[in-house]
């Protein structure tokens, strides 16, 4: 008869070896998913680890009560320390978040100013249901507009645009699986560029936060996912068919003998940016990226800042007993990291890219000789080092100034505009000012597709957030 402690063991042994092989899929497939038993350490050993992670010292607040996201993440934006998380490495389906590695990747290969005219090809391959901007085949568009479609709506239409230019979704995707591979975010395998349910397609809490720290040092990221409302250009206005005496849509440019042309509002989904009817906007926030689909649910990367503190949480996948879930999680994420500043120990680091890595090395054996000769040279080189080591390159890019963080108390925010005006003085390219705009930004045509439905919450939706929700 077997003892109490090997029947123990044997049903313990027999649970993760069942477990095991879903657990690194999205677990879409299951009503109760349940994390990896093993997943990677990249960032290091804790975090490889399934349930909680936080190293608390005297005096630190307990981790908020309320969390049901199945993975989370709160780090340092600057020094890349994680100060906890959940299940940071658990592969799930992205969502919408997946456009920041898409505008890490793409960013740099287009001037904000080159214009594109849009083909009908170019709008091929869109998911049924996807959300969209509402571009146009037959208009031009500044690839300034499609960044603000990418990040304001999670236009779909503007991702595919953008991907063509690139030379098309199939090279985007290699592109993106690259970059993915130099971040060393080697949880996330890419499908599809704007994060659209596909099969095989996942990411992680850990991941996500790295596609923002690291976008977050171009300063197109951070104004694109600044920006809480935009004009977007639409039809050219319509002018007289003298020969027929019809009215009919100018195309092309607008030129000496055609109209302005029509513009409409969007407002950003993030709604720790703008607000919504049930939820105040978030003081200090200034990004990331939201998305939600059916398979993923609600994801959620947000940066913010107070004072010289700047963090970064991801969340995915939280229970929907609350409306406006992923964002009143990583709300309560965000107080925690600001009230634990100093409180807590971290349990891994957000790792530099491979190539940073790489460099670190050679700078480190080229110091090695001079350092065993007597020479001074190690000193500089190990200075050099330690520079980079921190937020590799990040630092005070992502000043924040005064006047782009919230305040609550009159309920107004400060929010970038289509052509955000120049950082203040002293924020060394910092995230800049803008205009005001109360909580209640329009929405212009074309935000979803026709009759585009899924059966999730809608946490992206603009308005008041009620109604079904579009698949990113």
């Amino acid at each position: 008869m077997l003892s109490l402690t090997a029947c123990a063991a044997a049903a313990a042994l027999s649970l993760s070896v069942v477990a095991s092989p879903a657990l690194a899929d999205s677990g879409e497939d299951s009503a109760s998913p349940r994390p990896p038993a093993r997943a990677s350490a990249i960032g290091g050993a804790r975090l490889a680890l399934p349930g909680t992670q936080v190293e608390p010292r005297a005096g630190a607040p307990k981790l908020p009560k309320k969390l049901t996201a199945r993975s989370w993440v709160v780090a340092d934006a600057e020094s890349g320390e994680i100060l906890a998380a959940h299940n940071p490495h658990w592969k799930l389906a992205p969502a919408s978040t997946l456009k920041m590695l898409f505008a890490d990747t793409l960013l740099p290969k287009f001037s904000k100013d080159k214009v594109h005219q849009v083909t009908l090809k170019d709008l091929d391959g869109i998911g049924e249901g996807s959300s969209l901007v509402g571009i146009k085949e037959d208009l031009p568009y500044s690839v300034h507009d499609l960044w603000l479609g990418v990040f304001l709506r999670s236009g779909n239409d503007a991702v595919h645009v953008l991907s063509s230019m690139n030379g098309g979704v199939a090279r985007t995707v290699q592109d993106m699986r690259a970059r993915a591979h130099e971040l060393q975010a080697d949880d996330t395998h890419v499908v599809t560029p704007d994060g659209y349910d596909a099969k095989g397609q996942v990411s992680s809490a850990y991941d996500l936060t790295l596609f923002a720290r690291d976008g977050l040092k171009n300063a197109d990221f951070r104004e694109y996912c600044s920006t809480a409302e935009a004009q977007f250009p639409g039809e050219f206005a319509k002018k007289k068919d003298k020969e027929k005496g019809e009215e009919k849509a100018t195309k092309g440019q607008a030129g000496p003998e055609q109209k302005p042309r029509e513009h409409f509002g969007i407002q950003n989904t993030n709604r720790l940016l703008t607000g919504t009817v049930d939820l105040k906007p978030y003081q200090g926030i200034a990004g990331v990226k939201n998305g939600n689909t059916t398979n993923a649910g609600a994801t959620y990367t947000a940066y913010a800042q107070r004072g010289d503190r700047k963090l970064l949480v991801t969340v995915m996948h939280p229970d929907y007993d609350e409306t406006q879930a992923v964002y009143r999680e990583a709300a309560r994420l965000l107080d925690w990291g600001f009230a634990a500043d100093g409180k807590v120990a971290p349990v891994g680091e957000l790792v530099p890219p491979r190539g940073v890595v790489a460099e670190r090395a050679r700078a480190s054996k080229e110091a090695a000789p001079k350092h065993a000769a007597g020479g001074g040279g190690s000193g500089g080189a190990a200075s050099a080092t330690d520079a980079d080591s921190g937020s590799g390159g990040l630092g005070t890019a992502l000043a924040v100034t005064g006047s782009v963080l919230v305040a609550l108390a009159g309920v107004v925010f400060v929010v970038r505009r289509r052509r955000p005006l120049p950082a203040g003085p002293g924020t060394n390219g910092g995230i800049g000012t803008g205009g005001t705009a109360g909580p209640g930004g329009t929405g212009g045509p074309g935000g979803t597709g026709p009759g585009a439905e899924t059966t999730a919450p809608d946490p992206d939706a603009t308005g008041t957030g009620a109604g079904p929700a579009p698949r990113d």
